[in-house]
């Protein structure tokens, strides 16, 4: 445990010395910001009649912030220690794979969820400007930052298996986007199924669509099967980064 500690502060560490870390915050700030602009411009005033939390979903905003930070965010955890050659002094010390392995994927994550701070603030001013007024709902609020952070876990294990696979930066943020993007267009797809769908096709997309899942927690549901969806293919991803860090036993 304590090992795996040290590798995490690590890994924080180079995200916050760097400048990259810093484009990165700026660039989903603004986007934040578009995406707050975009959802003033279109209640103009007027009471809403579904919960703030549930707004920022429906931009296209959001998932521009999900789908392009975090194959960037964690392109360079595996690819970038193997470009330089200190992967392999890494994996010669007396430290787990598995403690590697996750150190990476929580840095990651705890990054990823610096992102969204100031969405909380979004959502405060939203709720006077619409007229909802307070008491704020907590509950729905707890409710979307627990989505946001299943979300979170999902596309950083997706992005730890992509970096995993290569050496390259580029090629593992690319691998990361199309792997991310893939599964956005799944979940579309399971959420909106077109006709002639056989009725079991449908019942096996249903878990994968994704916007459907964060709607019911922007509302204040929160609902085991998505909970366990998430974390199940996020459990999956990191599996298969383990057995691709493994894999160097063999070669």
């Amino acid at each position: 445990m304590r090992t795996y500690w040290i590798l995490l502060r690590r890994e924080l560490g180079a995200y916050f010395v760097s400048l990259s870390g810093y484009v990165v915050i700026a660039a989903a700030a603004f986007l934040m910001g578009l995406g707050f602009l975009n959802m003033v411009i279109a209640v103009r005033g007027e009471t809403m009649l579904v919960p703030v939390t549930e707004l920022f979903y429906q931009t296209p905003y959001f998932w521009m912030i999900v789908l392009l930070t975090s194959p960037i965010i964690t392109m360079r955890l595996f690819a970038l220690e193997k470009y330089a050659g200190t992967f392999e002094t890494l994996m010669t010390t007396p430290v787990r794979d598995t403690a590697v392995v996750l150190a990476k994927f929580s840095a990651a994550l705890v990054f990823f969820l610096v992102l969204w701070l100031p969405l909380a603030g979004c959502f405060f001013i939203l709720r006077q400007m619409t007229g909802q007024g307070l008491p704020m709902d907590w509950g729905a609020v707890a409710a979307t930052g627990l989505g946001i952070l299943l979300l979170g876990c999902l596309f950083c294990s997706i992005g730890c298996f992509a970096s995993s696979l290569t050496r390259t930066q580029t090629v593992a943020a690319m691998l990361g986007l199309a792997l991310g993007v893939g599964l956005f267009l799944v979940g579309m797809l399971a959420g909106r199924p077109p006709a002639g769908l056989a009725a079991w096709q449908a019942a096996a997309l249903a878990p994968f669509a994704l916007l459907d899942h964060l709607q019911d927690f922007a509302r204040g549901v929160v609902d085991t099967r998505p909970i366990v969806f998430f974390l199940s293919l996020s459990a999956l991803f990191l599996y298969l980064t383990l057995r691709v860090v493994e894999s160097r036993h063999w070669k």
